[in-house]
Formats: C-alpha cells, structure tokens, sequence
C-alpha cells in the first residue's frame, strides 16, 4: 500500500497553479533575498497570539525540497514551497546558498511555480520545469536567475529531465498517447463522456488509466525538440507509476548509457506484479540490456559510481510483495556479475551516493523509528555475495529524507516531529557532525511552542521490546490530566519515525492539548524482518495487540486521564480504527478512520495494486477464503458502541471511498454518534490547502466533543 519514503514525499507535493509565462516573468530579473520569509509577501499572516502550532500556521511554513548541488560542489540549489491557503494555491521558487551555509539567494520570483530544478553540467545554468503555452516546459537561467530561457517546444507536458554528464544531451520524460480515445473510435461523438476498458489497472492510486504511457526521450542539447524515444509504441513505464520521477532514470557519468527502471508488465500482469527491472539503455549502438532478469521482485533506485564501471540499486526478492527487505546490489561491469551486499536485517538500504573514489556508498535506511545515514565498504568478495563493514554515521531522533555529495560533506534534508525539512550538511570524516544550512522556517518556530517527543518502550504481549514515541502538549504539566490518543500508522509496513506530516501532524495534535502515543508496531521496518513481516496475513493478530499494549502503559501515567482515549489513523491505521472499534473493550471514547479497508471482499473487489492484496491479505476470497478474510472489520461490527468519525477521498482508488461509506452507514444504522467527511475531489491523501486546513478543523472538532467535553 505504500511506496518509498511516500508518506514524506507526498506530504511535500506541490500544487502548481496553471498560470502562463507572461512577458514580465521572462524578462525580469530576479532579485536576491536576505530572508527566505520573502516568498511569503501577499500570503496570509497567522496569527500567534496563543503561541503554539495551529492549522493557519502548519500551512505557512515554506516546504523546502531535496537540494542539488552545483557540478564544482560549492553551491546548493533547492526550492521552497509556500501556500496561500486563501487562495487555494500554491508556489515554488528557486533558491541557492554556499555549500559551507550563508545568506540563501532567491533565484526565481515569479507568478508560478518553478519545479525540479537542476544544475547544468557545467555550472552556468539552473535548468527546471515551467508552464509555458499550455504545456510543461524546459527551461533555463543563469545561477542568479537572469536570462531566462525557454528550451523546449514540445506538444506534451515533460513531466522530468536530466542532462547528460557531458552536456550534449537532455533526457525528459512525457506521457505518450498509445491505447485509442473515444474520440479515435467514434469520431462522430466528440462530446461523449465515457471510459472504455477491457483489462485491469483501469485507474491506479488517484487517476483513471487514459490510455497514456510515461516514455523517455533523448535528445541533443542544441536540437531539444529532435528526440528519440525509448519504449517506442510499448506500453511500458519509465517512471514507474505511480510516484517515479527522474530517479528512475539515471545517466552514467560518460554520458554513453542510461540506466532505467520499468515494470514490463501491463493490464493484470501489472496490477498482480511487483517485478520491475533495471536496463541499461546503449546511445552508441541503441542496445538495451536488463540487468535484472533474474529477479522477480522489486529492482530500483539505480546510482553509477564516479567512474561508471559499476551500479548501485535496492532490490526485493519476493514477488508481489512491496515491503519486503531491502538488500544493495552493485554490478560490476568489467567482469559483468551482480553482488548482493549483506547487512543486518533491520537495515533497508535507499537513495545511494558514492564517495568520489568508488570506495565507500552512503545510503539512508529506516533504523529503530529513525531515518539515518549509513556508510558501507567492501571487506570480502565471493562470487555473487560479499560481507561488508557497514557503520551508523548519525545518530539523534531525527529522519535524513535525502543524500547527495558535496566536496567532502554529505548533504541531507532533516526532520523531526516539531521541525519541517531543512537542509543540513554532515561530515562524515568528523562522527557525522551536522550544521543547518537553511532556517526557512525559524522566524515563525521561534515564536511558537512545538511541545516534545520522547522515546518509550513497551513490552508488547509476546514478551518484546517496542518502541513507542509519546509526544506531549506544549508546557506539559505533569500534575494535571490529559487526554490521549493512540496513533494507528499506515502502510502498512511505514516506519513511524521522526516524520513531519502536514496532515498526521503529531506537533499539532499535541498544540491541541493531546498527547500522542505513536507506537512502532509489528509491521514497521527497522527493527528486522521479522517484526517487519510479521503482519503480513494477520492484520488483527499481534500489531493490533501491540496497539493495545502502547496505550495502556501510557494511560498508567498520572498525567493521563485513561477515561478520555481516542484512537486515529489513515490507510491501514483506517483499518486498524474499524478493527478496534470491534476489540478495544471500552478503552477509547472517539475513533477517527480515514481511507481504512472496512470490507476485506468489496476491497478486494475494487482496488487496483493487486499484488498487495494478494500478498497480505492471501488472495480471493471465492476460491478458498484465507484466513486473512477473518480479520475484516465489518464482521466485528456487532461489537461496535464507540463515536466514530470517518474520513474519505473521492479519488481514492487504493481503497475506494465505498469502505468509508459502508462504515459510515452501519454506524448510523447502529444508533452510533458518527460523521462522514468526504472529499470529492481528493484522493488517498487531502492536499489542497483549504481541504487539508479544513481536515484539521473537523479532525479536532470531533476529538473536542468527545474527548474534552
């Protein structure tokens, strides 16, 4: 049900507005800015009179994105995101700041957004994505942000693009028409409104399948619009829907070959498979080579190592299953062999950056409720295995969300429960000391009480140890009580960890006089493949247990009024909502599900990645019904006594906004106090501002009435 890092990263997508490039945004010159607060003029000021975290506040913080650095290494160019939330809208610009940190420098200012910049080979241009004359554009300026340029004219939206090392060429991505429209079949009904399909993954995630595929072209950098394209009448993926990007297409440092990830599946063959392979894509001879036949899981997150000669990917050995562990193969292309690195079991290597020698790859891997920096260097070599010295380079409550390399420092975007991202840079030749390089967001941090986080652990009912992070309310008194809320992750196999969310925001629940207990259940990674795997096909067995030990040994505290409990979650915290509502034994007084799975066999029914379903929930239910299908919440519903409020995305294709319904329904049949709130135009995620600040609104509205009243 999840993708890499999605929770982080779909909690930092943009919404950019479809203004046009007017002549004054051409023309003019950007002007440098001694504070990042200056891309908020005309944008709403909240108020901080009570001076903590509020709904208004969350969603004036600027969203600062992963940085790219400049090709000789001294500089960082990254974008920030500010919302006007009465407005409904949002803007990116672009900015750059010294590697060794210093005043940021706006680069663009213009009247929408400027979107997945990069720096040219050489240094002299910042190229990015623009929308110009209906379509998504390349385009390019100088590193203050003069000269802007338009590089391409094409009939498509681009959707992604690179460079070539050498600069002679640009890689772009655009969504290519293949399947016929209604308009193609019948051309006499140009106003028809209808879908036609004849097989599987007629929508995915949020988007009704429209007979496109996403394809790569290549092209010289002087003729940008005189492209070749990869895929060519396949209806294949480069990216890999749904959440791909550029990432999945990486040029080797010669600038000669492509590696590229696609699942060469479509129809039910895509919905049911999880193998996706990687291909090295020849410009000399136009040959391509997959370099991961022989793997029927997930193989992707491709990085070349400085001299080309070898590749670094993340791979998954079981079919179908999207949270299995994590293992780092590199291949050697002089003697043409793949080799498996071995680490630790609780380690799920991602987001790979070489040291400038080959020696030594840094990777981020979900560690013990964190996200961390990790470097591996080889010790042996055997065949296709090798055992490697693999160290911890960071330490601390906090999640690395991103790596690259920077004249000896590693640079990284960091979170924590009470920060947003900002960039920082680690030594990793000094214990991994860190410095901040970017404060966005310290003018309105510093005027408000974030509360804290503190690290707890729980013996669960089978005897181990789990960690628990309990987050308590801004000038927390332990002399009075409060009330709590148990947090229900989803996934479900995402790390709780030091997220910052601008919807399961734990600093403002806490803003609200909450405190939040936030367990790493069975389920999560980080802590083994064991605990890791162990809900797979027992979603009401051992996690839901889990849950229930977390928030009774924090209900002993005397600063916890054990009579005022709710429990929360999304997806498959949704899920584990409804599935308490059935079990939890008079605990809580108020239940909040949103998208939560409430009928396993309508579920099945309706959603698209099937490979999930058929892995975790062991299939269909009409051949012989797996066991699994016992743990449906809608069988429990006799039990079901609690005020519940449930929350659902119109444009859900995960789980259908059926499932909320359903609920919904038998809580009002049952006499239950509940309430629906359904976002027509959102899908498994509310992310227009005014939806999402509205959220909250109804969120804490609901927990107020009965939790504090």
């Amino acid at each position: 049900m999840k993708k890499i890092f999605f929770f982080v990263v779909i909690s930092m997508m943009i919404l950019i507005p479809n203004a046009q490039v007017s002549a004054q945004d051409i023309s003019s010159k950007s002007k440098n800015s001694s504070k990042d607060a200056s891309l908020r003029e005309g944008r709403p000021t909240p108020d901080f009179s009570k001076g903590i975290l509020t709904e208004e506040i969350l969603w004036t913080f600027g969203r600062v994105s992963a940085p790219e650095v400049s090709p000789d290494g001294t500089t960082l160019l990254y974008g920030v995101t500010y919302y006007n939330y009465k407005k409904n809208s949002g803007n990116t610009d672009l900015y750059t700041i010294p590697v060794g940190g210093g005043t940021p420098t706006q680069v663009t200012r213009t009247s929408a957004s400027e979107s997945q910049a990069v720096w040219r080979p050489d240094g002299k241009k910042i190229g990015f994505l623009f929308a110009a004359e209906g379509t998504m554009q390349i385009f390019e300026c100088n590193p203050d942000g003069t000269e802007r340029k338009q590089l391409t004219r094409s009939k498509l939206d681009i959707n992604g693009f690179s460079y070539s090392p050498d600069g002679k060429h640009l890689l772009y991505t655009c969504n290519v028409q293949l399947d016929p429209t209604i308009v193609d079949r019948y051309p006499d009904l140009p106003k028809a409104n209808a879908m036609i399909y004849d097989d599987l993954m007629y929508r995915h995630w949020d988007s009704w399948a429209d007979g496109t595929y996403a394809h790569l072209f290549i092209a010289p950098y002087d003729a940008p619009d005189k492209a070749i394209e990869l895929l060519k009448g396949e209806r294949f993926h480069c990216p890999v829907p749904p959440f791909g990007g550029m990432e999945d297409a990486v040029w080797s440092p010669d600038g000669q070959k492509i590696a590229y990830c696609c699942k060469r599946a479509t129809g039910k063959d895509f919905a049911v498979s999880t193998n996706t392979d990687i291909f090295i894509y020849d410009l000399s001879n136009d040959k391509t080579t997959n370099l991961t036949e022989d793997n029927l899981g997930y193989d992707m997150n491709p990085v070349w190592s400085p001299d080309g000669s070898q590749l670094v990917w993340w791979s998954m050995a079981t079919p179908g299953f999207e949270s299995d562990h994590k293992v780092m193969k590199v291949h050697d292309f002089k003697n043409n062999v793949t080799v498996k690195r071995v680490f630790a079991d609780n380690l799920n290597p991602e987001s790979f950056v070489w040291s400038p020698d080959g020696k030594k790859i840094y990777f981020l891997s979900s560690y013990e409720g964190t996200n961390q920096i990790f470097v591996s260097q080889t010790r042996s070599e055997k065949k296709k295995e090798t055992i490697t010295e693999v160290k911890i380079l960071t330490n601390g409550n906090h999640d690395y969300n991103s790596l690259a390399w920077a004249n000896g420092k590693l640079i990284a975007t960091k979170t924590t429960h009470q920060q947003p991202a900002e960039i920082y840079a680690i030594d990793p030749s000094n214990k991994g000391a860190e410095t901040q390089l970017t404060f966005t967001n310290k003018e309105y941090l510093d005027k408000i009480d974030m509360g804290k986080t503190e690290k707890r652990m729980v013996k669960t009912t089978d005897g181990k140890e789990m960690l628990v992070w309990v987050i308590y309310p801004p000038k927390f008194d332990p002399n009075k009580k409060y009330p709590a809320l148990l947090y229900c992750e989803g996934g479900p196999q995402s790390p709780v960890s030091q997220f910052f969310s601008y919807r399961w925001n734990f600093a403002i629940m806490a803003a609200h006089g909450y405190i939040v207990v936030a367990p790493n259940r069975r389920g999560l990674p980080g802590f083994g493949t064991e605990w890791n795997d162990e809900i797979s096909t027992d979603y009401g067995g051992q996690c839901m247990k889990d849950y229930l030990s977390a928030i009774d040994d924090v209900a002993k505290e005397s600063y916890v009024d054990e009579n005022r409990l709710g429990a929360v979650g999304a997806s498959f915290g949704g899920f584990s909502v409804y599935w308490l509502a059935g079990h939890h034994e008079k605990r809580f007084k108020a239940l909040i599900a949103h998208c939560g799975m409430f009928n396993f066999e309508s579920w099945y029914g309706t959603t698209e990645e099937l490979f999930f379903a058929n892995h975790d929930i062991e299939g269909n239910y009409w051949d012989n019904t797996p066991n699994s299908y016992n743990f449906s919440p809608h069988r429990f519903v006799g039990n079901w006594d609690t005020p519940i409020l449930v929350i659902h995305g119109g444009n859900d294709f995960r789980i259908p906004y059926t499932e909320g319904m359903q609920a919904f329904d038998i809580a009002q049949m049952k006499g239950i106090p509940s309430r629906f709130l359904f976002f027509p135009d959102e899908s498994h995620f509310v992310l227009k501002p005014q939806n999402s600040i509205l959220w909250q609104r109804e969120f804490f509205r609901f927990l107020d009435e009965y939790l504090k009243k």
